[in-house]
């Protein structure tokens, strides 16, 4: 493969350890590893299930969950989550392959954006869900990146951390990689059938040599 579509949060910019901490606060009123561990199995789902969840389950209002993650993404403006350990290397392999890194998100495009911007990460292209694409599992985001730049679907490799960022790269024709976050586990072929499952993205650079 010489091109990677990559999910970015909890792949390209390792966000949930924050995102789970502000819900697990706002919901809980504390961040005691028990409830944490419950949050982080929602937020691998998603965060809209994780606020839908918590919001029914500890009788909290979703617009105070949903004000907490946004107080978050202002603070990432200045001090954003870091880089995922081994990202800027799989990057700089892929651009010395003549590669390009691209991003497929479900964030909106000016919290994507200034993530990006905040660690100088330049991505060759962005698609964002929020401007009017569907979401994943739909191939669609990752289709239309392959269009627009010519690229044949069996030259990429989609990195996600979650199952439905697999059933996108499959239903689009490219390969997939699952990073598993610490702390969670998937089964396969069930939880996500056909993927490289990876613990670091630096397991990606021998796939890439």
């Amino acid at each position: 493969m010489r091109h990677i579509i990559w999910d970015m949060g909890g792949t390209l910019i390792n966000t949930y350890p924050e995102v789970d901490g502000v819900l697990c606060e706002a919901a809980f009123g504390d961040t005691e590893p028990e409830h944490l561990r419950y949050v982080k199995t929602l937020t691998r789902h998603s965060i809209g299930h994780a606020i839908e969840t918590l919001s029914a389950e500890c009788n909290v209002d979703p617009q105070t969950l949903e004000d907490a993650h946004s107080r978050l993404k202002e603070r990432w403006r200045t001090h954003p989550a870091p880089v995922m350990d081994g990202a800027r290397e799989v990057m700089a392999r892929i651009s010395e392959l003549g590669g390009l890194n691209l991003v497929a998100t479900h964030r909106d495009r000016t919290s994507a954006s200034d993530l990006l911007n905040a660690h100088n990460l330049v991505m060759d292209d962005m698609v964002c869900a929020p401007d009017g694409l569907e979401r994943k599992p739909s191939p669609a985001m990752n289709l239309l990146l392959a269009e627009r730049h010519g690229i044949k679907p069996a030259e990429i490799l989609c990195v996600g951390d979650r199952p439905i960022d697999v059933v996108a790269a499959r239903a689009a024709g490219m390969t997939a990689a699952l990073l598993v976050r610490p702390g969670t586990s998937v089964t396969l072929p069930d939880d996500a059938p056909g993927a490289l499952v990876v613990a670091s993205l630096r397991d990606l650079l021998t796939l890439l040599a």
